[in-house]
């Protein structure tokens, strides 16, 4: 029998779908165009089957159409990994013993690689793992825009710029959904912090919706053809963004013209009403308890069912919602749970490990890179040059795949930092925690199990002997740090560490720093430590991927999504008051408009601790002048900028060429300049190569409120090219007529 068939040939032996159904069924022929086959399951499904294709059934899965041979929606948590399975009807784990993944690491490591290559590659390999583990759905990625060094969330997301966001979103759902497994990009939209999660009401100029916080969710749309969207918790000018006209109707549905779904965030449903009319296509998670708690909790009683069954029948809502609405899900499950054509997928694989460690070697940040003595600089480390190191901080143990939210994995295997290190230079390492935190619980802190006076006495009595000492410290997952459900309080390292490493400095100032973290902290010690590693949360592969940048086996050439504040009042988001973060409770005004991370900090004269686009190499690139083709363009024209970029230095690397755009003169406010390109190049020692860039007219576009377009005013314009958005190494001028 073929495969085509084999859905039906199930169904024939449960007596639901007679042969002569079978040869004039349309939608089971994977030959028939999807459109057709959407066509032909709607004409043959009853109102109530209909309807029923809209809500939960369980924890993690959406009904399918039985009787027709149409199975159901199963989805995971992602963006990171697999989920773990989850019992039926409960938040408890169902203790399988084959649902170990593959951590990959986080979205901000990703977006640190500056390298869309990458994306592709992880969004391959974790998509073969949910292939593998039979989903047909992944929530992630996310692509919330990085507002505030509190938002707890922040580590799911890829950093405080649209444009690379955009670059980098696409890659990965291409990949993941190559396997057959639908991406859910999400939280679309304004989902920028968790206080208040659930209620705040958003409120914000169209020129910051459209030019900061929309543009990477229509990429993933329209350029990366994503099959499903989540809408998040928050409300946006008064609506609850899971079914918000302007959002789903106008914008997404309308203006990008979406086909596939859109999932409520779990619970983010609020009204019948509205979840009809306004564009929620599946509603998941609306009640915790699910059936175990009675007819009052059952999934019959979310939004979008008895209560959208009665109203169709009742004429209150139009037959066309639900027809859109099942249509929609269809076309997801033909996409996905029926398609035949899709590969079974992996799990755990070498290949999944490689491509694990890979990403986070590239993504791995060097902030800072002197010596204690300003002779020489620190890493990468020579182990012959040292008898001992102290590795000191909890987070060189701490398995980081824990913990976080949804975004919890868990693993088959995670390499600790230590380990990795232990690898490198054998019993040279010596190891003291230094500080400690509590175990990972999603809603309250916990107090740790040791007593931290007595762990910073010994540590900085063991580093007062050491020959170097490797601080691995940063954030982690716990509650009130990179967690779901609450925001950081402060921008401080948590747990002692600034204390610690002020005291460890007193006794020996040959130091490096390893931060893991999701988020930018403060750093009052930065002017004394010598070197400075951002690690994020590297995944399975993360004390291997960190060794490696450390011994120089792999240049770093991770530059940062982000700008780093010298202090939390840095940050535009806390330059207004409560009102503009974290809100009064009810609404939050978005103040700071456009002026969003570099963006703020290059237009108000605010310099940052690490700018947007920072990041070190062992080796060092030399730019020469860059040259534009033309020096006035019109209309559909573009010019193309050349820049010679040279590797001065001994070592092979990467560099990052970035590409900022100001507008001189305009008539509304715009940041000094933009990302609108960017390109990371590989060269040996000696090596040059020219960096071409081509930038036309949408490159210099700003949101016209009035006119609801997109526009650009004639005039002067600068192209900026550099190593971070601080490093800028050639200028060109242009007009534009």
């Amino acid at each position: 029998m073929k495969m085509k068939f084999v859905y039906v040939a199930i169904a024939i032996s449960l007596g639901v779908v007679s042969l002569k159904a079978q040869q004039k069924a349309v939608y089971l022929d994977d030959n028939q165009p999807i459109e057709a086959r959407v066509k032909d399951a709607l004409s043959r499904m009853t109102l109530e089957e209909k309807v029923k294709l809209c809500t939960a059934q369980s924890k993690f899965s959406s009904h399918g159409v039985p009787r027709l041979g149409i199975p159901e929606i199963w989805m995971s948590d992602g963006p990171h990994g697999v989920r773990e399975e989850i019992l039926w009807d409960s938040w408890g784990n169902a203790e399988w013993t084959n649902d170990s993944c593959t951590a990959f690491p986080a979205l901000t490591c990703l977006a640190a690689t500056w390298n869309p290559q990458m994306s592709a590659i992880y969004g391959k390999a974790v998509g073969e793992e949910a292939r593998y583990r039979r989903k047909d759905i992944l929530l992630g990625p996310g692509v919330n825009i990085y507002r505030t060094p509190l938002n707890g969330r922040n580590f799911e997301y890829m950093g405080e710029d649209p444009y690379l966001a955009s670059k980098m979103v696409v890659p990965y759902i291409k990949g993941l959904q190559s396997n057959g497994v639908a991406a859910c990009v999400k939280h679309y939209a304004l989902n920028n912090q968790e206080v208040w999660r659930g209620s705040i009401d958003v409120q914000l100029s169209d020129r910051a919706l459209y030019e900061i916080y929309l543009p990477a969710f229509k990429a993933a749309i329209v350029e990366g053809g994503s099959w499903s969207i989540m809408g998040s918790y928050n409300k946006v000018r008064g609506q609850h963004a899971c079914h918000n006209d302007l959002l789903l109707n106008k914008i997404l549905k309308g203006e990008w013209k979406f086909d596939g779904c859109v999932v409520t965030d779990w619970g983010g449903a609020h009204d019948t009403k509205e979840a009809v009319f306004n564009g929620l296509d599946i509603e998941m998670g609306s009640y915790t308890n699910g059936l175990s708690s009675g007819k009052k909790f059952a999934y019959d009683d979310y939004y979008l069912a008895s209560a959208y069954l009665k109203g169709l029948k009742d004429g209150t809502y139009p037959m066309s919602s639900i027809d859109d609405k099942a249509s929609r899900i269809l076309r997801l499950i033909f996409r996905t749970a029926m398609n035949r054509n899709r590969p079974w997928g992996s799990f755990t694989s070498d290949e999944h490990y490689n491509a694990a460690r890979t990403i986070a070697e590239e993504g791995i940040v060097l902030l800072k890179n002197e010596s204690a003595k300003k002779k020489e600089a620190i890493l990468p480390l020579n182990g012959n040059k040292y008898r001992s190191i102290l590795v000191v901080g909890e987070n060189a143990i701490r398995r980081l795949t824990e913990g976080g939210g949804s975004s919890v994995l868990k693993v088959k295997k995670e390499v600790s930092p230590l380990a990795g290190l232990q690898a490198k230079f054998g019993d040279k390492v010596k190891y003291t925690m230094g500080y400690a935190s509590g175990k990972p619980v999603y809603d309250r802190e916990v107090a740790p199990d040791f007593n931290t006076d007595s762990l910073h006495a010994e540590a900085v009595k063991q580093a007062a002997n050491a020959d170097l000492i490797i601080f691995v410290g940063g954030l982690n997952k716990n509650n009130f740090q990179d967690c779901e459900n609450a925001d950081r309080k402060s921008l401080a390292l948590p747990f002692g560490q600034t204390e610690l490493i002020n005291d460890l400095l007193k006794v020996n100032k040959n130091m490096v720093v390893v931060l893991l973290s999701g988020n930018a902290v403060e750093m009052p010690w930065i002017k004394n430590v010598p070197s400075v590693l951002q690690a994020w949360y590297p995944g399975s592969e993360s004390g291997n991927a960190i060794a490696n940048i450390i011994t120089g086996e792999v240049n770093p050439s991770g530059k940062l999504p982000f700008s780093f504040p010298v202090k939390l009042e840095d940050n535009a988001a806390h330059s207004f008051g409560a009102i503009a973060y974290p809100g009064d409770g009810v609404k939050e005004e978005y103040k700071e408009d456009i002026l969003v991370g570099y963006r703020w900090h290059d237009t108000k004269k605010i310099p940052a601790l690490f700018p947007f686009g920072h990041g070190l190499s062992y080796t060092q690139f030399k730019y020469g002048k860059a040259i534009a083709d033309k020096k006035d363009i019109s209309g559909t024209e573009e010019i193309t900028v050349t820049i010679p970029v040279k590797n001065v230095g001994n070592v092979k690397g990467k560099e990052v060429v970035q590409l900022y755009i100001g507008d001189e003169k305009c008539s509304v406010i715009r940041p000094v300049k933009e990302l609108k390109d960017f390109q990371k190049i590989e060269l040996a020692p000696g090596e040059e190569k020219i960096v071409s860039f081509k930038v036309g007219k949408d490159a210099l576009k700003f949101f016209n409120e009035t006119l609801h377009d997109w526009v650009v005013e004639p005039g002067a314009f600068k192209v900026y090219i550099g190593s971070s958005s601080t490093d800028i190494r050639s200028i060109v001028n242009f007009v534009f007529n």
